[in-house]
């Protein structure tokens, strides 16, 4: 069953999701919607880290000897100013987006092997994973025409 491989591949990127919004909010501590709300979606990742703990003491967790095309890296550090905070934003919302897609497949095995107790905490987390992504989304518009067009429109 492969089914730790992708419980292993979870609880990775959601412990790398927790850390990487804890790196973007420290970074762009001068942005507080950003400080205040990443930590707050870090400690949702958190969560998930310690829901999934249960299952993955279940199933195990186990991680493919091959190279992985597809993995969690986390942010290693921050870029500073406006188009900084848009990239790093950017890459918050690729790794939520793995971990949002990696939780379907998950809901998929639970659907499969009837685990109602997989099947619920897929269905929590993948809410609190949609909600960062909507939460990220929004912070990416708002940042965007300013990083990229009114820094560069002064005269």
């Amino acid at each position: 069953m492969h089914l730790a491989t992708y419980i292993g591949l979870q609880h990775t990127a959601s412990r790398t999701l927790a850390d990487s919004f804890r790196q973007v909010a420290d970074g762009h501590a001068a942005e507080p919607d950003v400080h205040s709300l990443c930590h707050t979606l870090a400690r949702m990742s958190d969560a998930h880290v310690d829901r999934l703990a249960p299952l993955a003491e279940r199933y195990g967790e186990q991680r493919e000897d091959e190279p992985e095309r597809l993995h969690a890296d986390g942010l290693s550090r921050t870029r500073s100013g406006g188009v900084g905070l848009l990239r790093d934003l950017q890459d918050l919302y690729t790794l939520a987006s793995f971990t949002d897609i990696t939780w379907t497949v998950l809901g998929q095995a639970a659907q499969g092997t009837r685990d109602r107790e997989l099947l619920n905490v897929v269905d929590t987390c993948k809410t609190d994973t949609r909600r960062q992504l909507r939460w990220l989304n929004t912070r990416i518009k708002q940042a965007a025409p300013q990083a990229l067009i009114a820094s560069t429109a002064a005269p």
